[in-house]
């Protein structure tokens, strides 16, 4: 395999540099929006580029362009860039080559096996707008679908070139229902690779959590069990393991299991893993030329290690894990593909029913507060529920829940025994704690 833009490209940095890395991006987005239960916006985004790695007289240099008719001032750039950059601790991957544009999924595919047009997501959206008003004509539906095709191409002068290709169909359905000065609004959203989102689970998750918010509900300031739904918990417990797991936290004293590898710190129900050859994100090699792969985090409750770039793993005398990604044209940073929690036994309907009296978190405002080095989390509930005797009795507003991941897997109640993929990069359970802090502050 090769490709003449990056053999170009390799060729004219040789002369100037002791090594190079190349990395190609192409993606086309067609987003199509409905706002306030009308058709707002369809159009189609293409976007291409190329961001080049050096090293020359032992620093790293770095550019970027999406112009590729001008590869020699890229070089130039990057070459210009190396004068002060800083030393460099690493090598460019080397030896590999990949071509993962059909990507053999672990779990069957039931659904289509190609994208919907955007005449059939159009007709789509329009379905969901009425079937939302069916339940509720006084919600104003928001609905958004996104086309993405996307080819990645890394190449080095060491024998490197990988590519990789996906097309993925994301779905989102909010609703916003406003009676006087109470504001409620619910989502609920699905990704597809090759295929299509499940529109009537998203329809019907929407509707739930409508009903489940009918009523209005308080509840003291206290400690009670807590129930996270998926999105939730990948958002507020996830994105924090994610962080104090990053190597990059672990080199620059922010992370608090830094030197707790191989100790037992959590319930030995936990098992948190990455496997980069599921869902929808699937991918075989990361974004510096490196062979991704299955790997526990923490497993049964003892950490087992971190995730790693070549650059931080550099500095850590550690090898990299193959997890080293970018937003568009950036630089790589540690970054996971598929953050996985292992399921538990109990079904989440069974979990609510055995709360004498707790709380519900199903959507968060935002990613929360955390502390880092202590471990602690708190979120504002967007979205959350009371629930007494087994039965949720409505909607909670203006309350607070916040905890330690230490402390709260201390008191680990059980995960739910069905994972959700969250946004395409996350698969976990419900999980549900016996003890959290909860604040309410009661309406005037």
């Amino acid at each position: 395999m090769s490709d003449a833009i990056l053999e170009k490209i390799l060729q004219l940095a040789a002369p100037h540099t002791e090594a190079a890395e190349v990395y190609f991006v192409s993606s086309q987005d067609t987003p199509i929006e409905f706002e306030n239960n009308r058709l707002k916006s369809l159009q189609t985004k293409a976007v291409q580029g190329v961001a080049l790695r050096v090293i020359r007289n032992g620093r790293l240099g770095f550019a970027s362009s999406t112009d590729l008719t001008r590869l020699e001032d890229l070089v130039d750039a990057a070459v210009q860039t190396a004068e002060i950059g800083s030393p460099v601790e690493f090598e460019f991957a080397s030896n590999f080559h990949s071509w993962d544009g059909s990507v053999n999924f672990a779990e069957p595919q039931t659904v289509h096996a190609t994208p919907p047009t955007t005449e059939e997501l159009v007709k789509v959206g329009e379905h969901l707008i009425q079937r939302v008003h069916q339940y509720n004509s006084e919600i104003l539906v928001d609905v958004s679908f996104h086309l993405v095709s996307r080819t990645i191409r890394i190449a080095t002068d060491r024998d490197v070139y990988a590519e990789r290709t996906s097309k993925t169909t994301s779905a989102g359905l909010s609703g916003n229902l406003v009676r006087g000065e109470d504001f409620l609004q619910a989502s609920s959203s699905d990704v597809a690779r090759d295929g299509q989102p499940d529109y009537e689970r998203i329809l019907e998750r929407l509707l739930q959590k409508y009903r489940r918010a009918e009523q209005t509900a308080t509840i003291q300031s206290g400690s009670f069990p807590v129930l996270f739904m998926p999105r939730a918990a990948a958002i507020t417990l996830g994105s924090l393991f994610s962080s104090v797991l990053s190597g990059q936290s672990v080199m620059q004293k922010a992370s608090p299991l830094a030197d707790k590898v191989g100790q037992q710190l959590f319930d030995d129900r936990l098992t948190l893993f990455e496997d980069p050859a599921i869902g929808v994100s699937a991918c075989s090699f990361d974004d510096e030329g490196t062979p991704t792969s299955r790997k526990a985090y923490i497993e049964h409750g003892t950490v087992m290690g971190f995730y790693w770039d070549r650059r931080w793993a550099a500095r850590a005398k550690q090898s990299t894990t193959g997890n080293g990604f970018r937003g568009g044209l950036s630089r790589p940073n540690p970054s996971t593909v598929n953050f996985c929690i292992a399921p538990g036994s109990t079904a989440t309907d069974a979990l609510i029913a055995g709360m004498k009296e707790g709380v519900i978190v199903d959507q968060v405002l935002g990613a929360g507060q955390s502390n880092q080095l202590a471990g602690e989390f708190s979120v504002n509930l967007d979205l959350g529920y009371k629930v007494e005797n087994g039965e949720i009795v409505g909607r909670l507003k203006n309350t607070m829940v916040a905890g330690s991941i230490f402390e709260a897997f201390q008191h680990l109640v059980d995960f739910g025994d069905q994972p959700e993929w969250i946004g395409g990069r996350a698969y976990v359970p419900s999980l549900m704690f016996e003890a959290l802090g909860v604040a309410s502050r009661q309406s005037a």
